[in-house]
């Protein structure tokens, strides 16, 4: 699984770049005399090959853009673009930013500061960091944005993951903050989850300092991350994972979850090994599933789903081969029965796991599209509070 995905992670998402790369050898090679032997003359065949194939990775990456607008209308219904508020839709991207696809690795933009390693907690004598990422000009009271890295719970980092959706939200008035928290094995679960309240809890109390509007919070996250995020996102307020914080507000306005892990009991037995499930029990939750069933019941996602969810952003590869693609299905079928928010399901063809943690054409269909979901859910946020604005004024007789 590992050794497939680098291959369909890295090809499918800089199709483009392997063709011009392999143009440059080409070119090398013949200039050299590779075509005087026949050798060479079968390299070349081999390469024209690969650069069809290629060219129809980097064509298949084109129908994101319409597998995502049909998902938003779907979950939001057709007319979803007429709720968008004007001043909200005027912040759109008109096109893909071809910048950065051409160089894909960067992790900056001209419009956006990063704070970083801002402390936002300390648990057993190790501080807890977050960076954030917010609009050059410092406005206030932006929506806020909060990115859980993935890495199996075992790894990563706010350093890696997140970047491209971050960069282009925050260069168009938003403000996102990446935050890392305690990783297994040395954290048992759910020591993350209860560490990204913590982080929510910076927030509330601490994040109008950098131009949070505290009252608008949106939790993002891939892998693990995603996981992680569907988790914050279902369990507000819960006082088992605010210890010593209970009365801080940990909800959250909604979710969007990439290729996450849903289901730790693997109750719809989707997963064609067992890996995850080893990794879980030697390193995560530290029990084995037959001893501790309530709790991986508890770290599940789909477990955790009642008719008060927030609205929820479901996106997943199509060929992921980290996590099932069957993870997400069953978790927005179960969401569809139990809540009553809308979900957005996006079943990306040609998508890997981890397609979007650099800039390319499928990535920024993605983003786009993403863009519009939290456009619709701020637009409400914004013409809710001007109703209760216009009440309030009313009762004092303003």
């Amino acid at each position: 699984a590992v050794l497939s995905f680098f291959a369909g992670w890295l090809t499918a998402e800089l199709a483009i770049h392997h063709v011009v790369w392999q143009a440059v050898m080409t070119a090398v090679f013949v200039r050299a005399g590779a075509l005087h032997a026949w050798p060479g003359v079968v390299g070349l065949g081999i390469m024209l090959g690969s650069w069809v194939g290629l060219a129809r990775c980097y064509g298949a990456a084109w129908g994101a853009e319409r597998i995502v607008e049909g998902a938003l209308r779907e979950g939001l219904g057709d007319e979803y673009r007429e709720r968008i508020l004007p001043e909200v839709s005027a912040k759109f991207a008109p096109a893909i930013d071809w910048g950065q696809l051409v160089v894909p690795f960067r992790r900056s933009h001209p419009e956006v500061e990063r704070v970083r390693n801002i402390t936002y907690a300390s648990v057993a004598g190790r501080d807890l960091k977050l960076d954030v990422y917010r609009p050059r000009s410092r406005p206030s009271g932006c929506p806020t944005l909060l990115q859980i890295h993935g890495g199996a719970w075992i790894f990563g980092s706010k350093n890696e993951q997140g970047i491209p959706l971050m960069l282009h939200l925050a260069a168009r008035g938003w403000v996102c903050v990446s935050a890392n928290y305690r990783l297994s094995p040395r954290a048992t679960f759910p020591d993350h989850l209860v560490d990204l309240k913590r982080a929510l809890r910076w927030i509330r109390e601490h994040g109008s300092e950098y131009g949070v509007n505290p009252d608008f919070v949106i939790v993002t996250g891939g892998s693990a991350g995603g996981h992680l995020a569907a988790l914050v996102a279902l369990t507000p307020n819960a006082p088992e994972y605010q210890p010593g914080f209970e009365h801080v507000d940990t909800s959250v306005r909604g979710c969007v979850a990439f290729y996450g892990v849903y289901d730790f009991t693997d109750r719809h037995q989707v997963w064609p090994h067992d890996g995850l499930f080893r990794l879980l029990e030697r390193r995560v939750m530290k029990a084995p599933r037959a001893e501790a069933v309530e709790a991986y019941e508890k770290a599940s996602p789909i477990s955790r789903i009642d008719r008060d969810a927030p609205p929820f952003f479901v996106i997943h590869g199509q060929i992921d081969t980290m996590v099932p693609v069957e993870e997400a299905r069953h978790f927005c079928r179960v969401f569809r029965e139990r809540a009553e928010a809308p979900l957005v399901y996006a079943e990306v063809p040609g998508a890997q796991h981890a397609f979007e943690i650099f800039p390319s054409v499928r990535t920024s269909f993605v983003i786009h599209g993403v863009e519009r979901f939290l456009a619709v859910l701020y637009s409400g946020y914004l013409l809710e509070r001007g109703r209760r604005a216009d009440r309030g004024a009313v009762a004092t007789g303003g």
